[in-house]
């Protein structure tokens, strides 16, 4: 399906959608309070809207289980004005993410053995992009979207087939795809994200200054980056999930008709049907082959 039509505010007009990551098992292990990091993203958000008047935002939770929107400034700021209040960013989004985490740690109580206590970021990302088509048919002009992905959790091979289809749809969408990442080890997923969508992928090195790498490198317009030297990553991990097991491979078999990727030969591909033949398996490096996804 064809993207949008384009029509755009000034170059220095932005919507930023924002995916917060507030897994539990996370945050409970990591060097920075989830109250920290609450404080650092409020006062970038608080900085994103009074850059530009126009500029809007738009907040996602990204929980273990569920995601949600928890704040739009579009929608929460106007109602505000309406009540006769001056606006009330914070006491708004806190609420809803308040509301978003008890129902979160409801869905989390049973909690599968041996399962990746990985954010869901799949679904984060999808309703990012849906909000952002909407916007683009929602009226006359529209600021230029991007998305930031906050994350500290680690990847979840499970989900590798679902974000690669959003990395695909951002990328033909032309949304870039901004990564934080906060966690011990880098995110395959969050750099390839980046990689392909023409975002910014970062990886602190210290957390208590989380603010300042927020407004240095990710507060900056799309124009802005034209002329700005922002840090660029030394490597990206392009390793990709087999389609069988779940797990993160550097060698595989790829199937020529679908390109389901598999960490063992079969006989027969799980995905499309088709029947392997020894001309019909491809053995292939995965770190190495660039990839596409094919048409739905």
């Amino acid at each position: 399906m064809a993207s949008a039509p384009s029509k755009l505010y000034a170059d220095d007009v932005s919507l930023v959608v924002v995916l917060v990551d507030t897994n539990p098992f996370f945050w409970s292990a990591s060097s920075l309070s989830f109250s920290q990091f609450l404080s650092h993203v409020l006062a970038f958000l608080n900085a994103i809207l009074t850059l530009n008047q126009l500029n809007q935002v738009v907040v996602i939770a990204t929980g273990y289980n569920s995601c949600n929107y928890i704040f739009d400034s579009s929608s929460d700021l106007n109602q505000s004005f309406e009540n006769g209040r001056m606006p009330v960013m914070c006491s708004s989004l806190l609420q809803k993410l308040e509301e978003f985490l008890i129902k979160d740690e409801q869905l989390s109580k049973e909690v599968p053995e041996g399962r990746i206590k990985s954010s869901l970021l799949s679904g984060s990302l999808s309703m990012a992009l849906c909000y952002i088509q909407r916007v683009f048919r929602s009226g006359a002009l529209h600021p230029h979207p991007r998305i930031l992905c906050l994350q500290g959790s680690p990847d979840g091979p499970e989900q590798y087939v679902a974000i690669m289809n959003a990395i695909f749809s951002a990328q033909r969408s032309m949304v870039p795809i901004d990564s934080c990442y906060m966690g011990a080890q880098n995110s395959a997923f969050l750099q390839q994200a980046s990689y392909i969508t023409g975002g910014v992928h970062h990886k602190p090195q210290h957390l208590d200054g989380l603010f300042q790498y927020l407004m240095t490198i990710f507060a900056t317009d799309l124009h802005s980056r034209s002329f700005l030297h922002l840090p660029k990553p030394v490597g990206v991990d392009f390793r990709a999930s087999c389609f069988c097991h779940k797990n993160t491979i550097d060698m595989g078999y790829i199937c020529s008709v679908c390109l389901s990727i598999f960490c063992k030969h079969h006989k027969k591909c799980s995905t499309c049907g088709s029947v392997f033949g020894q001309a019909q398996s491809e053995a292939a490096s995965t770190s190495d082959k660039k990839r596409k996804t094919p048409e739905t």
